[in-house]
């Protein structure tokens, strides 16, 4: 089974505690509780922005990879996320 991730942050959506919730309070399915709440994202945020927020989080639970490594597979995986799909940030 695939793990799903987060379409703004990357992050994993392994369990339902996790996600987001959209207008009429179900989950979403895209995004995650930290980038999603109410239909709307939590935060008017660049994708470079979002990449420099998330790079210590990755590190913190991945400690084998080094902030340099974390943010060249942010650079390469978020052009691909929903939210950022096109170069523009999604507010």
């Amino acid at each position: 089974m695939e793990i799903q991730h987060c379409q703004s942050c990357g992050m994993p959506l392994e369990t339902p505690e996790v996600l987001g919730t959209e207008k009429d309070g179900s989950p979403s399915q895209d995004y995650c509780v930290h980038c999603y709440a109410q239909g709307t994202f939590t935060a008017a945020i660049s994708k470079d922005e979002m990449i420099e927020f998330c790079v210590p989080h990755l590190v913190a639970a991945r400690p084998e990879m080094s902030p340099e490594a974390a943010r060249a597979l942010m650079q390469e995986m978020y052009p691909r996320l929903k939210r950022w799909r096109g170069g523009q940030p999604t507010a």
